[in-house]
């Protein structure tokens, strides 16, 4: 059936569309294609990683269930090298951290602290390797600790750990014999630990002595 000649107008206008812009439609048609097999391969290996991950962490698990510092420490040293973007190299960073504080070596304590406290993409193990980074450098006690530690809080706190980040200000006051200011970082960690009430108990507690300590008010 012949074209009418509005039909066989559009039919033209439509063909001198797709030879001006056909390079361009095919082009965004490609790309879209493209991002799509990249997400999906991506999702694939996301979801491999984790496995392979996690079968990695069971092993470590497993070393400490036997007292076996040195395969602990590598297992921990492999997720770190082949899986550091899952949770289970973080976490793992920081129970080989206190098995390594435990057995008296600090400095690969806080090797394993640093490590989780710059590639922790989960704002918990995030939030838990700088607060235990910040207290291991202040035992630690040297100038070049204390000003290590000054850093990682004047960055802004992790949300949700405000009241904790405020109890390591104190701590860092306190090793340092800066008694009124601790004191005042302690308060202030008190009034932000009494709005979070999904807080431990102990951590109140703990808090509670450290102020009686500076001559501090819970308020």
């Amino acid at each position: 059936m012949p074209l009418d000649l509005e039909e066989q107008e559009q039919l033209d206008q439509l063909k001198a569309f797709w030879q001006k812009y056909r390079n361009l439609i095919t082009g965004v048609a490609t790309v879209a294609l493209f991002a799509y097999a990249t997400y999906s391969g991506y999702q694939w290996w996301r979801n491999s990683q984790a496995l392979e991950a996690s079968k990695l962490y069971e092993t470590m698990v497993s070393a400490i269930a036997k007292g076996d510092k040195e395969q602990t420490l590598r297992a921990a040293d492999d997720l770190q090298k082949d899986f550091a973007r899952t949770p289970y190299a973080p976490m793992s960073s920081l129970i080989a951290a206190r098995i390594a504080s435990d057995a008296g070596d600090s400095a690969k304590a806080l090797d394993y602290l640093r490590w989780a406290a710059k590639n922790a993409s989960n704002d918990a193990y995030l939030a838990l390797a700088k607060m235990r980074l910040v207290s291991q450098l202040i035992e630690q006690g040297t100038e070049k600790d204390f000003a290590e530690a000054d850093q990682i809080l004047q960055g802004k706190p992790i949300a949700g750990f405000e009241a904790l980040w405020l109890e390591r200000r104190g701590d860092w006051y306190l090793a340092q014999k800066k008694n009124e200011e601790a004191k005042t970082s302690y308060q202030d960690a008190w009034k932000k630990l009494d709005q979070a009430k999904e807080f431990p108990e102990e951590a109140r507690r703990l808090l509670k002595v450290k102020l009686d300590a500076v001559g501090g008010v819970a308020q």
